[in-house]
């Protein structure tokens, strides 16, 4: 449906002073304190774990060496989706001189629109961590019990749900160290990155930059911060609906991703028939995980 005189009598009014609603700013490209970001030039995007090699076992004199056997451990599938709106104005709006008025404000009500989708898009793959959705090792992005391919499984998450605190965190640092390959051989892994909902901003940092202990009475160093153990911080995400939830970006690359196919474009056109002027924004991309060691979350204890 068009935007039309009807819509707009107020517009047409000399004595108008101002015109607002559309002006708000907004939370943009939060996504991208956890998802990696890379461009993409196929109708989808298939990204391949490898399993390497055990640990090599002893050798007696005279015998002949063992052989491993390499192989794929899953494959992760990004999928591109298109976005697109739209909106149009009369022809009779524009005869009337509301059109530089009516394409300022909608074009930019209609990147808007466009950016704020994004990072739903994003947050959702956080968001249904704990209970939908599966990769390509078949389980959900946050799961006790990722399966490798020597044997045995891994976790990226607590076994139950904890509350974000400096035990917490520790705990998760240490979880995080003692991450393995799909061969059992242990990773040097580390966190980067404290990713929050607002609910949690103030308890994050407290816990990070305090330099003593927090809520003890002891005078003991706050050992996240003196020691460094996550570099870069922490950040806000306000599209995360879990406010007990929070997360970690590891250091393990090919983690949580973000495919570009197509970059937003804008585009207007005059309809014959009815004289309307439409204008349209479109965007192509995927978000999704290859490789769920990217990043460690909890949902909290409740």
């Amino acid at each position: 449906m068009a935007l039309s005189r009807a819509q707009l009598l107020k517009e047409l009014v000399p004595g108008l002073n101002a015109l607002f609603g559309l002006e708000y700013k907004t939370y943009e490209d939060e996504h991208k304190m956890l998802f990696d970001e890379d461009s993409s030039e196929k109708a989808f995007e298939e990204e391949v774990k490898l399993a390497g090699f055990g640990m090599a076992p002893s050798k007696a004199e005279g015998s002949a060496i063992s052989y491993d056997q390499g192989q794929e451990a899953w494959v992760a599938r990004y999928q591109h989706e298109t976005i697109a709106l739209g909106f149009a104005i009369t022809e009779e709006a524009i005869e009337d001189q509301l059109y530089d008025s009516l394409s300022a404000r909608y074009t930019k009500a209609l990147a808007r629109s466009m950016a704020y989708t994004k990072q739903i898009k994003g947050a959702n793959i956080i968001n249904n961590g704990f209970s939908t959705g599966t990769g390509g090792d078949g389980k959900t992005l946050f799961a006790t019990d990722h399966p490798l391919t020597g044997g045995g499984t891994i976790s990226n998450r607590p076994t139950t749900g904890v509350d974000l605190n400096e035990t917490a965190l520790e705990a998760a640092v240490i979880a995080i160290a003692a991450w393995v390959d799909e061969r059992g051989l242990l990773l040097a892994a580390r966190p980067r990155k404290l990713v929050i909902p607002p609910a949690y901003m103030f308890v994050a940092e407290r816990v990070l930059k305090s330099p003593a202990r927090v809520s003890t009475a002891n005078n003991d160093l706050n050992a996240l911060k003196t020691m460094g153990m996550i570099p870069e911080g922490y950040g806000v995400n306000h599209f995360i609906t879990d406010t007990n939830s929070w997360y970690l970006k590891t250091d393990i690359p090919n983690g949580l991703k973000f495919f570009q196919r197509v970059a937003i474009k804008t585009g207007t056109e005059g309809d014959f028939d009815t004289g309307n002027v439409r204008y349209k924004a479109r965007e192509r991309y995927s978000f999704g995980w290859s490789d769920p060691l990217g990043v460690y979350g909890s949902p909290g204890s409740t």
